[in-house]
């Protein structure tokens, strides 16, 4: 009889800094049901991969769930996997950190269930060759990895059905392959067309494997699976139907496979991971060639043959697509390397008292560790079907441990003999050097040569980053929102099959057109502008306005001294119809004992004309809401209150509060001399699971001067950012 064994992994997931609504909706509706059904079905075997912050949730809100996995590993019914503990891209992090997580869920699943993990989940199954030597050394026998890999080393389909070896440096490690087919019939297809395709693949041996290892949310959480995972009993109907053809569909965990199977061989695979994501992290313009390269292969006779060889781009460059990202990477590289010389200083001054040469972290170092594990977490560093780096919740959230982690190491380290550090390095690595200005209420961020603008403002006494902003990009799948408006007639997709994130409808409002607007320049602050005459707030607001200088992103020289920060740029500005030679002096004053920033800005007129110019300088603020009453802009003296998501001008301005309750923040700006104020939101379209999103990010505060400068006059305008908790 022909006979096939079937791998069957699931893994859950939820976001550090997700919301609590969406862990109980996850739960009630596919981590609980799906355990359930499971478990009606005694001869179905499963591997499941529960992420460490969703244990833990778990563990708090579900005591009774920790107990049915209990009893269902007792019968060997599950194994469990290990991974990163807080769902980690392995590839962005030191070799430390990777060991880390993994052991720290590794233990963590042997304290709860006295289980050993054998295997791990792969965050994304974003795979790099040298990963195989830190899961090898953090204890991991084996992992799953997407098919695309294989396929790109050479294999062929034929090949697929079983588990390779693969290492690095010596370091072992088994690999599995995902089988890309199986991950778009389950749960999309009817039952018997799932088990028609084991039949199709089932021969005499009796290792034959394919696998299925995928996200658990798709059973109940992904758009219209709840209704058919449950309420059309699909996963029900499976389980019954792998039970009565149990003689020749064996279910298996991928532990038993290695016990009973030789691997099929020595493989190194290229870095890869699911076919999708490698799409996404291609650059707009590429992705758009991609796709439409491979609708026209699909077309092809045989076209098998030629996709397998379409692999699409590297996932780290993300960190080059979305600037945000490479930041907060680069943070989070930061922070940890400030742990590791705090925890190599305490090594090396404890090791002489210690015989075995063994010293525990302190109680502060582990838990500022913990903080910076929490956030490496992956979803926000990337944008695909899911919201990812457009959330602002998510990126808030990893900024908020990272600040917690680096806040606890610089105050152990904190002499007291000085309360303000300058620093000049390559931050980004972008081939600049950015100035960094840490106080023990504030880290200030400045880059140079992107118009000596501010890109991280952190607020110390509440973990938080006040310039988590988002630059408005054009990305592919803007041009469906485009195509959608140009037509009345509703899609043809609107039949009621459910179909996988991947390829749903998702342009509900065509509407949503009117928002897709596109910046040129990063959103940070302190951007020095210059504007055309016509300009108005809208057609700023949208980035479709005059900029006269060469100031906004261009490179400035500066120097560092015992006061601050002196930027300067000789520059040229646009009045009528020739180029006027400017000169913008910016100095930059962080206090040491308060959370203020003084700005002196001194624009000199260095030609030989009169200049009528209009400047003005651009602040980013990204809060908790733009529509919420507790978070507000207002006027001191004033009633009136605006909320975040506002347009306005405010003339003959002093000085303008913004308060978020949420936050626990009060900012105020002082303008000398008094200035005219425009103030607006950033909204963004992105995609999301179920539907296109229109989101907000953060709100634009731009105070601007009209001046009239004679030959070598100088205007010096003095700007004071405050902060302080409510």
């Amino acid at each position: 009889m022909k006979k096939i064994n079937f791998a069957f992994g699931i893994h859950n997931h939820q976001p550090v800094g997700n919301f609590e609504t969406i862990f109980e909706e996850a739960y009630q509706k596919a981590y609980l049901p799906f355990l359930e059904v499971l478990i009606k079905h005694p001869g179905i075997k499963a591997t499941f991969h529960f992420s460490g912050i969703l244990l833990e949730w778990i563990v708090k809100h579900h005591p009774e769930f920790i107990s049915m996995i209990k009893n269902l590993l007792q019968t060997e019914q599950i194994e469990l996997m290990t991974g990163g503990y807080y769902e980690p891209i392995l590839a962005m992090l030191y070799d430390r950190d990777r060991i880390g997580q993994i052991m720290k869920l590794s233990k963590y699943i042997r304290d709860l269930f006295d289980y050993e993990p054998k295997g791990m989940w792969l965050a994304e199954r974003v795979w790099e060759p040298h990963l195989a030597k830190s899961i090898s050394q953090a204890g991991v026998e084996y992992t799953v990895i997407d098919d695309l890999p294989f396929k790109s080393a050479g294999l062929f389909e034929e090949q697929l059905f079983g588990y390779y070896l693969t290492e690095e440096q010596g370091y072992p490690l088994k690999v599995f392959p995902i089988s890309e087919k199986l991950r778009f019939l389950i749960p999309f297809h009817p039952v018997e067309e799932v088990i028609k395709y084991f039949k199709s693949q089932a021969t005499e041996k009796e290792e034959r494997l394919v696998v299925m290892a995928d996200d658990g949310e798709k059973f109940g959480i992904w758009p219209g699976t709840y209704e058919l995972a449950y309420k059309q009993n699909w996963l029900e109907q499976f389980f019954t139907e792998l039970e009565r053809n149990k003689k020749w569909i064996r279910t298996v965990t991928f532990s038993e496979c290695i016990a009973q199977f030789e691997p099929k061989g020595r493989i190194y695979l290229p870095t890869g991971s699911y076919s999708q994501m490698m799409e996404w992290v291609l650059p707009t313009k590429a992705r758009k060639e991609f796709t439409d390269i491979q609708r026209k292969v699909e077309k092809l006779p045989q076209s098998e043959r030629y996709a397998r060889f379409l692999k699409g781009g590297f996932w780290r460059n993300f960190f080059v697509k979305y600037t945000e990202s490479n930041w907060m990477q680069k943070k989070m590289l930061l922070v940890s390397n400030k742990i590791f010389k705090a925890a190599k200083n305490i090594h090396a001054s404890e090791r002489g008292s210690n015989k075995k040469g063994n010293v525990e972290l302190p109680d502060w170092l582990g838990k500022a560790r913990d903080e910076l594990w929490k956030g490496q977490c992956n979803c926000a560093y990337w944008h695909g079907v899911f919201g990812g780096l457009y959330f602002p919740h998510l990126r808030k959230a990893i900024y908020k441990h990272l600040i917690n982690a680096e806040k606890t190491v610089d105050g152990k380290n904190q002499t007291g003999s000085k309360c303000i550090e300058t620093e000049e390095f390559d931050f980004d690595l972008d081939g600049n050097p950015e100035v960094l200005v840490s106080t023990p209420l504030l880290n200030a961020y400045f880059k140079p040569f992107m118009g000596a603008s501010l890109f991280e403002l952190d607020y110390k006494p509440q973990n938080l980053n006040l310039l988590t902003t988002l630059t408005r990009r054009k990305e592919a799948y803007h041009e469906e929102i485009i195509r959608a408006s140009l037509f009345d007639s509703k899609s043809d997709m609107e039949n009621k099959s459910v179909k996988s994130i991947h390829n749903m409808e998702k342009v509900k409002d065509k509407n949503l057109v009117k928002y897709l607007h596109y910046d040129w320049y990063e959103r940070a602050s302190l951007v020095d502008h210059f504007l055309h005459p016509d300009t108005e707030i809208f057609d700023f607001s949208t980035c479709q306005y005059g900029e006269q200088g060469d100031f906004v992103d261009q490179s400035y020289m500066y120097r560092i001294e015992p006061s601050g920060i002196n930027f300067v740029r000789e520059g040229f500005v646009w009045v009528g119809d020739f180029q006027q030679p400017i000169k913008v002096e910016k100095k930059i004053t962080v206090s040491a004992n308060s959370a203020e920033i003084i700005i002196i800005y001194q624009i000199v007129n260095k030609g030989e004309n009169h200049a009528e110019l209009w400047f003005g300088s651009e602040f980013n603020f990204s809060f908790s809401s733009s529509e919420d009453k507790k978070c507000y802009y207002y006027v001191p003296d004033k009633k009136e209150k605006k909320d975040f998501s506002s347009f306005g001008e405010i003339s003959d301005l002093k000085e303008i509060g913004m308060h978020d309750e949420h936050y626990g923040i009060n900012i105020t700006l002082e303008f000398n001399p008094h200035c005219c104020l425009w103030h607006f939101p950033i909204e963004t379209i992105s995609e999301g699971d179920a539907a296109y999103e229109r989101m907000y990010q953060q709100s634009v505060v731009f105070p601007h001067w009209k001046l009239n400068l004679k030959p070598k006059e100088k205007q010096t305008i003095t700007l004071k950012l405050k902060i302080t908790d409510i």
